[in-house]
């Protein structure tokens, strides 16, 4: 069977102390998932975590955490994942508030690629997870494009289903297109609200080409796929449950 995660980020309102985190951690590995994505958490002593994790026979697939704390807090960065038996982390994405131009997207590059260079050798690798907005052209240019083609190649691509169909992308393409550095996949449906606009739903639930995608999470070799809902219409541990749920026993996952 396939190894499934669920992200934090999902409950973040239901963990933001140690205590609430040990619960949630419990339901989560009473559902049937395999590890988390450690993400929107209150603050927790990495031991504590570690602990917390064995005891339920979760694993930390990865992490996501600011690029401050990459660029100027590396080795402190390492302990904790070691800590944690953790080899993934990575940011939630560039969100400028400049107006966009080639040069601002370059610098980010060459500042993620400089930090990347940080982390070689210490066993981990860092990520860029997507949203919709990278897909937006600006002056004759895609940042998602920018991105793949010049971020440093150590640099995992934490693609989110949703958000690149959001963004007007073909999930199942950008997929194949960053395959071999793909450890971890974010799984996120979406329906479409009479005004065009897109909705998060549980995996299964909603429009995407789950069938085509999970064929592209294997032919790129996708280690973890890890659900996701930021928000939407069901309480969030049902949705994590149902996700699971329709993962394994509808998907054959």
């Amino acid at each position: 069977m396939a190894l499934i995660a669920a992200q934090m980020y999902t409950l973040r309102e239901f963990c933001k102390t140690p205590a609430e985190i040990a619960v949630a951690c419990a339901r989560v590995k009473k559902m049937g998932y395999d590890g988390i994505q450690m993400s929107g958490m209150g603050p927790i002593d990495p031991h504590e975590m570690r602990k917390i994790l064995d005891g339920e026979g979760l694993v930390c697939c990865a992490t996501h955490i600011p690029i401050d704390r990459m660029e100027n807090e590396t080795e402190a960065v390492v302990e904790e994942h070691n800590i944690l038996g953790c080899k993934y982390t990575a940011i939630g994405g560039f969100f400028p508030k400049e107006a966009w131009t080639r040069k601002l997207w370059l610098d980010f590059i060459a500042r993620y690629n400089a930090i990347a260079e940080k982390f070689k050798g210490t066993g981990m690798t860092i990520g860029y997870h997507n949203h919709s907005h990278e897909f937006a052209p600006a002056e004759g240019f895609r940042p998602i494009d920018m991105l793949i083609n010049m971020l440093d190649p150590s640099i995992w691509m934490e693609i989110d289903t949703y958000w690149v169909a959001d963004g007007g992308g073909d999930p199942t393409a950008y997929i194949k297109r960053v395959a071999g550095r793909l450890p971890g996949v974010h799984f996120k449906d979406l329906t479409k609200n009479p005004d065009r606009t897109t909705k998060m739903c549980e995996i299964g639930d909603g429009n995407l080409n789950w069938p085509s995608i999970v064929e592209a999470c294997r032919y790129a070799g996708v280690k973890w796929y890890i659900v996701e809902r930021d928000r939407g219409d069901m309480d969030a541990f049902d949705s994590l449950e149902r996700s699971i749920y329709n993962m394994r026993e509808k998907m054959g996952l």
